[in-house]
C-alpha cells in the first residue's frame, strides 16, 4: 500500500502544477483569454467568423444600421446586416455597369448612401463615379471608364483621376475628393461636375479659394449640417475645411510635418490620415492610417486620440489604447455615434464607440493561446 502511495505522489503533484499554470493563465483580473486572430483575406459571405474581406477600404452606414463596405481588393461591394450577415450587393474585376455580379469596379474606394439605400462610390482605378441601387443595380454618374483626366462637364464628358472619397448633401449633390487631380470636385443631381477647389496638377498645402487653395493627395471627405467640408488631405498630413464660402482653411495638422501628437491647431500631428466622418454631436472622427489611429477633431481643430497605440500595429479589441489597428482607412458613424472603421491591413471590420470601446464585428478563426477552462 505504501508503495502503491508512493507512486501516485507524482501525478497528484503534476495535477498541482497543471493547476497552477491554469491560475497563472486564467488570472481573476483577465477577462478574456489571449487570442491570436486569422485575419486572412477572402471574399466569403456568411455570419460571423465565416465572412472574408480583402482590404475593405470604406464605409457606410444606413438608418438601419446596415453596413455597406467597399471590398477593394475584390472589387466588390459588400453588404453587412444589422445581424451581422455578410452578403456581397454588386460587383468583380472590370468597368462594366450591370446587376449584381455582372457589374465590374477597378479598386472601389469612398462610399456614401442615400435614404433610400442608394450607394454612391469613387471606383478609383476607373476614374468614375458609380450608383449602386438597394437591389444592386450599377450605372456610372459621372467620368468615363479607363479615362483619366481633369474635365468638368456632365456625366461621361467629365473626368477624374483616381477618386476616392465621396459624400452626400441633403439636395443630392455629391462631392468627390479627386485625389489624382488634388482637387474637391460637386457632381450635381443632375451629373453636372464642377471643381469647388485645387488645381489639378498644382499639389500643394496653400489655403484660399477655389483654385488657389492647394491639396497633396487627398482622400475622406464628410459634410456638417451646415453643408461645411472636412477633408483628410492625406501627403498634408492634414485635415482642412472648405466652407460655404468656397474658402479651403487648415483646421488641424501642419503640412508636410508627420506625427502623433495631440493638441490645438498646428501644434497637432497626424500621418497619412485618409478617412473623416462627423458624428450627431458635430465630432469629427479621423481614421489617422500612418499612426494606426483612431482621432477626434472638434470643430475647433483640437485633436485627441481615442483608439489605438502611434505607430503599432495589430488586432487586438480593447479600450482606447490598448487597442490595435493595421492601416485603418475609411470611417463612418452610425445615429449612437458608433464608428465603424475599415481595418484594411487586417481584413476586417471594427467597431468604436464613442468612449474607444473597439470591438471586431467579424472576427475571423480566433485561437486562444491558453487553456481558460476555469476562472480563479
Amino acid at each position: 500500500m505504501d508503495f502503491m502511495r508512493a507512486n501516485k505522489l507524482p501525478a497528484r503533484l503534476s495535477l498541482c502544477l497543471f493547476g497552477l499554470l491554469l491560475t497563472a493563465c486564467c488570472r481573476t483580473d483577465q477577462t478574456t483569454c489571449a487570442t491570436t486572430s486569422k485575419t486572412d483575406a477572402g471574399s466569403s459571405d456568411g455570419s460571423a467568423s465565416n465572412a472574408r474581406f480583402n482590404q475593405p477600404n470604406a464605409i457606410a452606414v444606413d438608418a438601419g444600421g446596415n453596413l455597406f463596405v467597399t471590398d477593394t481588393a475584390n472589387n466588390t461591394i459588400r453588404k453587412i446586416t444589422a445581424a451581422g450577415v455578410v452578403s456581397t450587393l454588386a460587383g468583380n474585376a472590370g468597368n462594366a455597369d450591370g446587376s449584381g455580379p455582372q457589374a465590374r469596379f477597378s479598386q472601389p474606394g469612398g462610399v456614401a448612401i442615400d435614404a433610400a439605400g442608394n450607394l454612391y462610390l469613387a471606383d478609383t482605378l476607373n476614374h468614375t463615379i458609380r450608383k449602386v441601387t438597394a437591389a444592386g443595380a450599377v450605372s456610372t454618374l459621372a467620368g468615363s471608364a479607363g479615362q483619366a483626366g481633369q474635365a468638368d462637364g456632365t456625366a461621361a464628358n467629365a473626368r477624374f483621376n483616381q477618386p476616392w472619397g465621396v459624400t452626400r448633401d441633403s439636395a443630392g449633390n455629391l462631392y468627390v475628393t479627386d485625389s489624382g487631380n488634388d482637387a474637391v470636385r460637386k457632381i450635381t443631381a443632375a451629373g453636372v461636375v464642377t471643381t469647388l477647389a485645387g488645381a489639378a496638377g498644382n499639389p500643394g498645402n496653400a489655403d484660399g479659394g477655389g483654385a488657389r487653395a492647394q491639396f497633396n493627395f487627398p482622400r475622406g471627405i464628410a459634410i456638417d449640417s451646415a453643408a461645411n467640408l472636412y477633408i483628410a488631405d492625406t501627403n498634408n498630413n492634414t485635415i482642412r475645411k472648405l466652407g460655404q464660402s468656397g474658402d479651403v482653411t487648415t483646421l488641424a495638422g501642419t503640412a508636410g510635418a508627420a506625427g502623433s501628437n495631440d493638441g490645438s491647431g498646428q501644434r497637432a500631428r497626424f500621418s497619412q490620415p485618409h478617412g473623416v466622418a462627423i458624428d450627431s454631436a458635430g465630432n469629427i472622427r479621423v481614421s489617422d492610417t500612418g499612426n494606426q489611429l483612431i482621432r477626434n477633431v472638434s470643430l475647433t481643430g483640437v485633436v485627441s486620440t481615442l483608439a489605438g497605440a502611434a505607430g503599432i500595429t495589430g488586432d487586438t479589441d480593447g479600450s482606447g489604447n490598448h487597442a490595435r489597428f493595421n492601416q485603418p482607412m475609411g470611417i463612418a458613424t452610425d445615429t449612437a455615434n458608433n464608428i465603424y472603421v475599415a481595418d484594411t491591413g487586417n481584413n476586417l471590420i471594427r467597431k468604436v464607440t464613442p468612449d474607444g470601446q473597439v470591438s471586431s464585428l467579424l472576427r475571423s478563426g480566433d485561437s486562444s493561446s491558453c487553456l481558460c477552462l476555469f476562472k480563479f
